[in-house]
């Protein structure tokens, strides 16, 4: 059995870190967002208005090809740093915020649907396991300072703490809704999985038993 892991949280939760941590332990494929090759990021931080709808549709498009590619492996327990359904949730919160528009918000939410619903002859794409990274705004930004992107710094923009701060307060709703698939909570404030190995192993020791509950329900 094929299993696709997907990671989710705020921005500076540590998905990527984890998805490598993750990639290594099971010895199988990582996938990550290449930041450094959207063309769109640096141009949404400017004009959020402007450009979330092209942003989600740049990323979606991107999402997708990394889903088809995981799936269609034969690896076990490929990872993948986002989840295409958070994509959704910044654009709803945008939209909320008046950032961005209400019906390209309507839009784009039904077209992640429609792509991601299962039906005849269309290979499943929904993950097998949705690890949510919880974290405090304190955690997001002394990760989104060490990391080092000029466009997402307070340096750079003030306003941007509001903005992560109701980010992190959209996902605590937003995961418990989720249904979409198998899902766990790992507390990125208790472990520091990035820089500390004993916490490092015991959230592997969370997800392997996660998954085997997964297993044994399929079965």
């Amino acid at each position: 059995m094929i299993t696709v892991i997907v990671l989710s949280g705020p921005i500076g939760a540590g998905k990527s870190s984890l998805t490598e941590i993750l990639a290594n332990h099971f010895g199988t494929e990582a996938f990550y967002e290449d930041v450094a090759e959207n063309p769109v990021l640096p141009l949404y931080y400017q004009d959020m208005n402007r450009y979330t709808f092209l942003l989600n549709t740049y990323l979606l498009n991107k999402r997708l090809a990394q889903i088809d590619q995981a799936v269609s492996s034969k690896n076990k327990y490929d990872v993948i740093d986002r989840s295409i359904y958070e994509d959704a949730l910044f654009f709803r919160m945008n939209a909320d915020s008046g950032v961005a528009n209400e019906t390209e918000c309507d839009i784009y939410t039904d077209l992640v649907h429609n792509m991601m619903e299962d039906v005849p002859g269309n290979p499943h794409k929904k993950p097998d396991l949705l690890i949510y990274i919880d974290v405090s705004l304190d955690t997001m930004l002394k990760r989104i300072k060490k990391r080092g992107r000029k466009f997402e710094q307070l340096d750079t923009d003030p306003k941007l703490k509001a903005y992560y701060e109701k980010l992190r307060e959209y996902y605590q709703p937003w995961y418990k809704k989720y249904s979409e698939s198998p899902k766990m909570r790992i507390d990125g404030d208790k472990y520091n999985f990035v820089e500390n190995e004993a916490d490092r192993d015991a959230v592997l020791k969370l997800v392997e038993e996660r998954l085997h509950e997964i297993e044994k329900e399929g079965k």
